[in-house]
């Protein structure tokens, strides 16, 4: 059945029937003429568009109109499809070129991955064979004394393999984990050439403010610019660290649950590369300081990986842990990586060779460190630890210095001001401490479940998990469950962002304090600012 427009005399798309004269129209054509006449077009009397009644009817195939009939017109018909059906069949075998090199790279790796099983396994068997056979030695006494020593009896066969499997995991242990080469002359010379450039630079610069810096007004009135959350997989959603590239702060780096770091340019608003090579989630990250670009990522996996974000390759990789890396610091020079573990020890690697120096144990007891940082002159460092102290370490020996013991809860963040002299350190008690590392005491407590007056100050905020300063050390940052910003002179509260959904996990200003970009467990990246040239 078709039907046609008493207007346009061809079968309707949509068509309609009028209630006033019972005709047939297009809708489109009828309403435009309602919309100018107000009347049916066949009898001239009123009719209104709520009067249309629309009429459903099986789709069928227009009519070729008389120039499609000609042989011609069925020949160049029949080359478009001709053409429309090759095309096609182009795209689908470069699909299936596509699909059989993928499946070939699969099965390589999995064959690859079976072998290195099967080698491993047949260890392992050897391993737990030689122990199993092995007999209790036995000391041997002179004659005549007084007493034997005693014998143990020998293993059972479920004691055996409980050994074996003990053995086997030390002795994959101590194969994982790198031995520490030691601190040479050559390094610790280095590193105090360094220090006292910086120093010099350091007191020139403190003279007077960087040109340029944003002003107190400009950070009280800071605003959200922009929001990302598509860096890193929305099945296991969280971002647990974040470092800017000092010479480009615009390009940030992040790590995530989904076992993967991100590099995004907040200027471009780009994502970079995606660094895939963990196998649990990415804890700490850091990116060099100077010019060259390089990203450092820590895991869950114990492991430390060096990156070149240009091929987002892995340059090096260093175990220099036995747990969880939670924390990761750049030493000025740019050539050597502090990092900071859940088993109690911190690291010092070279970054250009590729090796461990030091890996350092706190001798009063392993406690897990939760964060760690250079000082900003590259002699000391600073590690938080799971019963709430700061500890203060000689870099150049490798000895502990100090401790500060006035928080009551796990420590979370810590950070050093550029000018050298303080130290801010963040803990599960909801308060931000700074330290006088001239006089080694606490002279300032951030409370942040409240402000200055004990009411609160905007919504319920648990505890600081990032701190940072910006370059000037003119402001500082507090990230929890809001973003606090701070001025240093007096310490007081210039603005309270709470634009995250979830607790804020990282933390870092662009240049000249114009910005400051957080990543935060709800995924997302943002970054606030004044919004002023």
């Amino acid at each position: 059945m078709s039907l046609t427009c008493s207007i346009c005399q061809e079968v309707p798309e949509s068509p309609c029937v009028s209630q006033v004269s019972g005709h047939v129209f297009e809708r489109r054509l009828i309403e435009k003429y309602i919309q100018e006449n107000g009347t049916d077009p066949m009898n001239g009397e009123p009719l209104t568009v709520e009067q249309l009644v629309d009429i459903k009817v099986p789709p069928s195939a227009k009519p070729r109109p008389p120039s499609a009939t000609s042989i011609p017109a069925i020949l160049k018909a029949l080359q478009d499809e001709w053409d429309a059906v090759m095309l096609h069949s182009f795209t689908l075998r470069q699909q299936l070129q596509t699909a059989r090199q993928e499946l070939s790279q699969t099965m390589y790796q999995h064959d690859a991955a079976c072998r290195v099983i099967a080698r491993l396994t047949k260890e392992v068997t050897a391993a737990r064979e030689a122990l199993a056979t092995l007999k209790p030695q036995t000391t041997q006494q002179p004659m005549g004394s007084a007493a034997a020593t005693p014998q143990h009896p020998p293993p059972t066969p479920e004691h055996a393999a409980g050994d074996a499997q003990q053995a086997t995991a030390a002795v994959a242990a101590a194969a994982a984990l790198e031995e520490p080469s030691g601190m040479s002359d050559a390094v610790t010379g280095r590193l105090e050439q360094k220090a006292k450039e910086l120093t010099a630079q350091r007191k020139q610069r403190g003279k007077s403010a960087p040109e340029g810096l944003c002003s107190v007004e400009l950070v009280s009135a800071y605003r959200q610019l922009a929001s990302h959350i598509g860096l890193h997989s929305a099945s296991n959603p969280g971002i647990l660290c974040l470092d800017a590239f000092l010479a480009n702060p615009a390009r940030v780096v992040t790590g995530g649950n989904d076992k993967t770091a991100a590099v995004f340019n907040t200027d471009a608003q780009q994502l970079v590369c995606v660094l895939h090579g963990h196998t649990k989630k990415v804890t700490s990250v850091a990116y060099h300081p100077y010019e060259e670009d390089l990203v450092f990522t820590g895991g869950q996996d114990s492991l430390v990986l060096v990156w070149d974000p240009r091929t987002a390759a892995v340059r090096t990789q260093l175990r220099a842990h036995e747990d969880a890396v939670t924390a990761l610091s750049v030493h000025p020079t740019g050539d050597f990586l502090l990092s900071g573990s859940r088993d109690g020890t911190w690291a010092f690697a070279d970054i250009r060779a590729g090796r461990l120096l030091v890996r350092v144990a706190d001798p009063a007891g392993q406690q897990p460190l939760t964060c760690a940082q250079l000082h900003p002159d590259g002699m000391i460092a600073a590690t938080g630890t799971q019963d709430a102290q700061v500890k203060m370490w000689d870099l150049r020996e490798q000895k502990f210095l100090t401790n500060f013991e006035q928080h009551t809860a796990p420590l979370t963040a810590l950070a050093f001001s550029e000018n050298g002299y303080y130290l801010a350190t963040a803990a599960e008690d909801s308060t931000v401490r700074l330290w006088d590392l001239r006089k080694l005491k606490n002279f300032k407590v951030l409370q942040l479940g409240g402000s200055e007056s004990g009411q609160p100050s905007g919504p319920a905020s648990s505890h600081a998990r990032a701190l940072a300063f910006d370059h000037s050390g003119t402001y500082l940052a507090a990230g929890g469950g809001d973003i606090r910003l701070y001025h240093t002179k007096q310490f007081n509260e210039l603005c309270m962002l709470d634009n995250h959904t979830a607790a804020v996990t990282g933390l870092r200003f662009g240049t000249n304090a114009r910005s400051i970009v957080s990543c935060s467990l709800d995924r997302s990246l943002k970054v606030f600012g004044c919004g002023s040239d």
